[in-house]
């Protein structure tokens, strides 16, 4: 079995570690839980000895520069790299489908200061499997609970669209990824279905049985510059060079399905 270290040993990270390490792998990590400081620069570098296959979720900083890369991007070179990214990287696309073939704003120049842009362009460079990720939801994060907690929101932008994917959906795709040591590139991993916000807020609060949250218009809403920007873009994610190469399929095709496990 391989050996697997994680950078950032997150919500969805952890999801995947669980699953390696169920299937016999080694499983090592930085982060608030993980068992190796990412400071620890001695540890860190035995770590990446011993290491087959590397895996960073570390998101960029927002200034630019990743720090995995920054910091220890010589010593896992010759590593098979795995990188948690973002389908923001495709920018605004007017509600259209993309897929791994359509440029990102890093590469296109639209977004030459995007950090997540330029960290998965990074990446994809090193030879990463680099996988791309809308808005994820899963247990204690969810529609239903938004709902729940009374932080749910309706946002008057009648054609906006977004793909989601339920976290353990993530972490099989990777899973599979890693266990067959997939071609390196570019994977879109979301569900079958991408709608609007508001559609599965509605039916998150239908199966809570409580009242819709009023409808509002981006100016009322009054949102933060992250959560503003999150409803400026506009784009539909294709997931069929994961489900062709890797042999994945989303256990949760629909938030329909996600939801109805939540609750």
């Amino acid at each position: 079995m391989g050996q697997l270290l994680i950078f950032g040993l997150g919500y969805t990270a952890t999801r995947i570690a669980v699953a390696m390490h169920a299937a016999g792998w080694q499983v090592r990590a930085t982060g608030s839980t993980g068992d190796i400081a990412f400071a620890d620069r001695d540890a860190v570098l035995a770590a990446i000895a011993e290491a087959s296959h590397i895996l960073s979720s570390v998101p960029p900083e927002r200034a630019g520069g990743d720090p995995v890369l920054e910091a220890y991007g010589e010593a896992i070179g010759a590593k098979a790299l795995f990188y948690l990214s973002s389908t923001g990287v495709y920018g605004d696309r007017a509600g259209a489908w993309v897929d791994e073939a359509t440029p990102t704003i890093a590469e296109s120049g639209e977004g030459r200061r995007n950090a997540r842009a330029e960290a998965d362009l990074a990446w994809l460079g090193m030879g990463a499997r680099v996988f791309r990720l809308p808005g994820i939801y899963g247990p204690g994060r969810s529609a239903l609970d938004r709902v729940k907690e009374g932080k749910a929101r309706r946002i008057d932008l009648p054609d906006q669209v977004f793909s989601r994917v339920h976290v353990d959906d993530i972490a099989s795709g990777v899973v599979a990824a890693l266990m067959q040591d997939a071609p390196s590139g570019a994977y879109n991993l979301g569900d079958d279905l991408p709608c609007s916000g508001n559609e599965v807020t509605e039916h998150a609060s239908r199966l809570a049985c409580l009242p819709l949250p009023p409808l509002e218009t981006l100016e009322e809403a009054n949102l933060s510059e992250m959560a503003r920007g999150f409803y400026m873009e506009n784009r539909r994610v294709a997931n069929g060079k994961a489900k062709r190469v890797l042999g994945w399929a989303p256990r949760f095709p629909t938030y329909i399905e996600g939801l109805a496990s939540l609750l």
